[in-house]
């Protein structure tokens, strides 16, 4: 049964509580409700956590509102999006609180770092985007808080008098001060002698012709829609990329009664093998792959592994995919493709690390085992600059496991405790690495971006104009091909065409891709969109 309805340009669209606008409209039938500024090309929902900015809408008059993260209201009044207008009204913020620990992120990372600071005594508070604890791993619904035993165990650890939560309280600038760290959100400003980045990640996608067709969302996107809203992106939806959180989105849109023709992993798992003692060291990982292949048996879902998606066709949305067997380096197979018909793809390469705060605080980073700029700690989980520390995918993409104990572990260097007498975070690490080199971004993937293939979203950055940029205009580096060609100026900052940008820039000059080159797409001095008014009342 449905509640209420809201208007969307006249027309009536049922919502269930809890549901997002790009949730309500994509389960009525509402694919894209904008058209972009540059092509006119349609665009609705791609990331579906609010970093690639693609389903921005009008809603009730104010324009440039993510679709993905505004909640469904009774009687809204929704539009396409205008072309001008401000983001919305200043939400004026008039905390200013005064901690021990700051951390910065409600993940599971950012909520054990927060456990184990109380535990050992200190003032803490707990900055997060969101309105509800868990992250992305532990996305639910307004009232209907995941089940299982290891989020109620952190939640519970933060039920003390001495943390202070800000919710909904993105930080949008992060600087060092005298008097400690300065942490400036939508709510107002959090100032701690020690902070925890814990600012998780978000998917990592490499174009391909029509990637930007209406339907065509991250696997992320397409999970963040079930877990919180309860919408299937599509119909029929093929699942692909690499790693084995596919396996988790795929498993998840069957549950919600989406067919899942097949599942496209680029990789390679029997990779595992050449190091069974990661595996075996991570033995729930084994059990958690055999209930997925038993569900994909029962509801006769393929499992192609050495293949990817090359393309996608459609005109106003998608309506089919290319998938090619893929060769040992990653590359095409002449004659090895197939056209799959659907009418939604999930799409991951893994994730990217969100990494803007800590690099405006200065910390350190490192390209780890998946060619990810990650922040580089010690065994403390100290990061390069003083009193800053980091836990979670930020370090390196590992999973809600792994996430969890370097959490704990963050926590108490924050707080100045001891470390957990026992941790299992270089053993999870061990199996981090085993699962990257399983899953390798398809080295060949730049042979499928034909010239005219969109790599920015945002400002409609085609394939050919970053190698022009390289072959014409004489750039040797990311940094200078996103001067030259634009690829990373729009609404997301690069966070959708960084990586691809960067891997193409590589190729163009025939060099491996650099820290330099990753680099240029991840520093933001202002990590979170931000009015004027806000700046002018900070």
């Amino acid at each position: 049964m449905t509640d209420e309805v809201v208007d969307w340009c006249g027309r009536s669209v049922p919502v269930r509580g809890g549901q997002s606008v790009a949730a309500a409209l994509i389960a009525a039938g509402v694919g894209a409700w904008r058209a972009t500024r540059g092509g006119g090309r349609p665009r609705g929902v791609f990331c579906g956590i609010g970093a690639c900015f693609d389903c921005l809408i009008t809603v009730d008059g104010v324009p440039h509102q993510r679709a993905c993260l505004v909640p469904s209201r009774p009687g809204m009044v929704l539009a396409p999006d205008a072309a001008g207008g401000a983001m919305g009204a200043p939400s004026r913020g008039g905390v200013d609180v005064r901690v021990d620990v700051a951390v910065v992120g409600a993940g599971p990372a950012g909520l054990a770092a927060a456990g184990a600071a109380l535990a050992a005594g200190r003032t803490v508070a707990l900055v997060d985007a969101g309105s509800r604890p868990g992250g992305q791993f532990w996305r639910h619904p307004e009232g209907r808080p995941p089940a299982d035993r290891a989020y109620q165990e952190l939640v519970g650890a933060i039920d003390d008098g001495r943390l202070t939560r800000l919710v909904d309280a993105a930080v949008w600038f992060a600087e060092a001060g005298d008097d400690g760290f300065r942490l400036h959100t939508a709510k107002g400003v959090v100032t701690a002698a020690r902070v925890v980045i814990a600012t998780g990640a978000y998917d990592r996608v490499v174009p391909f012709p029509g990637w930007d067709l209406p339907g065509v969302v991250t696997a992320g996107g397409a999970q963040a829609l079930i877990k919180g809203s309860g919408v299937a992106v599509g119909r029929r939806v093929v699942v692909a990329g690499a790693g084995p959180f596919l396996l988790s989105v795929a498993a998840g849109l069957v549950k919600a009664g989406a067919d899942v023709p097949v599942v496209v992993e680029a990789g390679d798992p029997r990779r595992y093998a050449a190091r069974p003692g990661a595996l075996l060291a991570a033995p729930g990982k084994l059990i958690e792959a055999a209930r997925y292949a038993a569900t994909f048996a029962a509801r006769r879902v393929r499992y192609r592994t050495r293949h990817a998606v090359t393309a996608a066709h459609g005109t106003d949305a998608v309506e089919a995919v290319t998938i090619s067997a893929l060769d040992r380096d990653g590359n095409p197979v002449a004659g090895g493709e197939r056209r799959v018909a659907c009418d939604a793809v999930a799409v991951s390469y893994g994730f990217v690390p969100q990494l803007e705060l800590a690099l405006a605080l200065g910390c350190g980073t490192r390209v780890d085992v998946d060619g990810n700029l990650v922040l580089a700690v010690d065994d403390r989980q100290r990061t390069t600059v003083d009193g800053v520390y980091a836990a979670g995918e930020v370090t390196g993409v590992g999973g809600w496991a792994l996430a969890v104990a370097e959490g704990r572990l963050a926590g108490a260097s924050a707080a100045g405790a001891p470390a957990p007498a026992r941790t299992p975070v270089a053993r999870l690490r061990r199996f981090a690495a085993a699962m990257h080199r399983a899953h390798r971004v398809p080295g060949g993937w730049p042979r499928w971006v034909s010239d005219a293939t969109l790599v920015c979203r945002c400002e409609e950055v085609t394939a050919g104009a970053v190698r022009a940029a390289v072959t014409e205009l004489g750039a040797t580096d990311a940094r200078a091909v996103k001067l030259f060609a634009r690829p990373g100026m729009g609404w997301c900052q690069g966070r959708m065409c960084g990586y691809a940008t960067a891997c193409l820039t590589a190729v163009a000059c025939e060099r491996p891709t650099t820290m330099a080159d990753l680099a240029a797409f991840a520093h933001r001095p202002v990590a979170q969109p931000v009015t004027l008014g806000e700046l002018a009342g900070d």
